[in-house]
């Protein structure tokens, strides 16, 4: 396995825990829109995630921070900073995503209906 702080495995792990359980009250849930879903996270397993999440998003290559690069394409974050590949699952960038975008983190810079004007129709995203 991986031990980088950006990794796929970690990512995925982090991102079931924060959703909902069965039967748990969802009424603070916070919703980040991702490309193929919108998910509703619980918002206090995201607070004792926020840290790590944060770190992983800091390994993503600098084009991605808003105050270097400004922003950059999705299909942009399957290596890290060092230009280490941390994924081959659109979905676990995705899901990186959402966890920025639910600790308020990351932004999307196009919306949606724009996408399609987009390279490969994928939305740029900033971290913060």
């Amino acid at each position: 396995m991986d031990n980088s702080v950006l990794n796929a495995d970690r990512v995925n792990q982090i991102f079931c825990d924060c959703l909902y359980k069965d039967s748990e009250d969802t009424s603070g849930l916070v919703r980040a829109e991702g490309i193929n879903c919108t998910v509703g996270f619980n918002p206090d397993r995201l607070e004792t995630h926020k840290v790590e999440i944060e770190e992983m998003l800091g390994e993503l290559p600098d084009g991605f921070k808003e105050s270097i690069g400004g922003g950059w394409s999705f299909l942009m974050a399957t290596h890290d900073k060092h230009g280490n590949q941390w994924t081959g699952f659109h979905r676990r960038m995705e899901q990186l995503f959402q966890l920025g975008i639910a600790i308020g983190k990351v932004k999307c810079l196009t919306p949606r209906e724009l996408w399609s004007s987009l390279p490969c129709g994928m939305p740029y995203y900033a971290v913060s």
